[in-house]
């Protein structure tokens, strides 16, 4: 398929040729000569009706470049100061990409550019004595990221683009993977116990995620609640969650630094007859399925069902054409007392619990790629969660495809892996066949 950009590369050259060939064809054009200028004053003739053709033609249409300001909108906590110099803005167009570098007022300009729809964003650390000076808040962090993304943004004309950004404290614990996609056996015959979910910590420091809770974003066709929905109705403070897991607390589960979480559905070896799925025995918690449809390891700790939206539903409900977002979070509340809600405008049917976006650690969007590219109205989650998505490359699924978070090039002070987290999964995730449980270098 020939991407818009070149599209619009090879129309301004058919139109350059053309204009060039109508305006000789009209002078002397070879073998029409004695027709055309037969005499000096049938050749003026010529020369003039081929100046008033070309002058009814119009060759400044939208596809004539273009430039574009980014304009960099510091997060509102930067109250001492801001941060706007030296940062790179990307452009995404297909497979295209753009760069350029803010300069001291916060700018990066673009020109040259070809108009169409963009994907624009933007993302840096700070140290945790930039945190301080930046916010005036004597917390203490492990530093930071201020990122900001704007998607689809149309552009066909000179203009100045607004990016705002967000910062987000680094974490700990952060989601690594999610393998939703499902696969096909040696048979040919669709596959589904293989799904998971990874926990990463890219912390310096153990953690103890006893008691974390893992929810599963709702994934209806027909959206239950827009993110303008959310807004309308709880002011952008929750998302829906169709279930809720919990790892249990009754005793200390530490994670070493680099040390990984594996949840899975099914904690068997799937590779038997399957070369697309993975061995999952050594898995750390299991989603256990009650109705005894999937095989489970009864050596292998169960994960606590806190909340589902499925009565026959007990493990983990990923969907496998693409719908599979997912946010962990952690509370002293009794989650299971939290209030649900029906779709947006309904009174009956179907209902979701209520996640305060406050109790939120991480969270990743995860859309399906239909053949019209990512429709991203369907975003379940506010950007200040995660600003982008992530999505398989197929359209419905079953080709062992897994989402996972990719390393950012550098090493903690113990040699392990860090991995992007700059608050946007279009940045921070890719898509695998090959990749397997616990690793994250291909």
């Amino acid at each position: 398929m020939i991407s818009k950009a070149k599209k619009f590369s090879r129309f301004l050259a058919y139109k350059r040729k053309s204009k060039a060939s109508l305006a000789a064809g009209l002078l002397c054009s070879s073998g029409t000569a004695g027709l055309l200028c037969s005499s000096l004053a049938t050749g003026l003739l010529c020369c003039g009706v081929a100046a008033a053709l070309t002058a009814c033609v119009n060759y400044d249409d939208a596809t004539r470049e273009t430039t574009a300001h980014i304009q960099l909108a510091m997060p509102p906590e930067f109250t001492n100061g801001n941060d706007l110099q030296g940062h790179t803005v990307v452009m995404q167009q297909g497979t295209t990409s753009l760069t350029a570098i803010t300069d001291a007022q916060g700018v990066a300009t673009f020109t040259g550019l070809v108009p169409d729809v963009y994907d624009i964003s933007c993302s840096w650390e700070i140290s945790s004595q930039q945190y301080r000076q930046l916010t005036g808040d004597e917390q203490v962090v492990s530093g930071c990221t201020v990122s900001g993304s704007l998607n689809q943004h149309l552009i066909k004309e000179e203009q100045t683009i607004q990016l705002t950004t967000n910062l987000a404290i680094n974490r700990d614990i952060i989601i690594g993977k999610i393998y939703f996609a499902g696969s096909k056996d040696n048979n040919n015959r669709t596959y589904m116990a293989g799904k998971y979910i990874e926990l990463y910590n890219q912390g310096n420091q153990p953690v103890d995620i006893s008691g974390l809770y893992i929810g599963l974003i709702e994934s209806e066709s027909n959206q239950a609640y827009t993110l303008q929905n959310l807004h309308d109705q709880y002011a952008d403070t929750v998302v829906l969650a169709k279930q809720v897991f919990r790892i249990p607390a009754t005793k200390p589960f530490t994670v070493s630094p680099g040390g990984t979480v594996l949840i899975v559905n099914s904690a068997a070896d799937h590779t038997d007859g399957n070369d697309m799925e993975n061995d999952l025995t050594d898995a750390d918690f299991e989603a256990k399925d009650a109705s005894g449809r999937t095989q489970n390891n009864p050596a292998v700790p169960a994960l606590e069902l806190t909340y589902t939206m499925y009565p026959s539903i007990s493990n983990m409900n990923l969907v496998q054409n693409g719908l599979s977002s997912v946010v962990i979070f952690r509370t002293n509340d009794d989650v299971s007392a939290w209030p649900v809600t029906y779709a947006y405008g309904k009174s009956t049917g179907s209902q979701w619990l209520l996640i305060p976006v406050r109790h939120i650690v991480d969270a990743v969007e995860v859309l399906p790629n239909k053949a019209t590219g990512i429709d991203i109205s369907q975003k379940r989650l506010y950007p200040t969660l995660d600003a982008g998505y992530t999505n398989i490359e197929a359209r419905s699924g079953w080709t062992g495809e897994v989402v996972y978070r990719r390393t950012n090039g550098k090493r903690a002070d113990d040699g392990h892996l860090i991995l992007a987290d700059t608050n946007n999964s279009s940045n921070d995730f890719h898509v695998s066949k090959t990749i397997k449980p616990r690793q994250y270098d291909e």
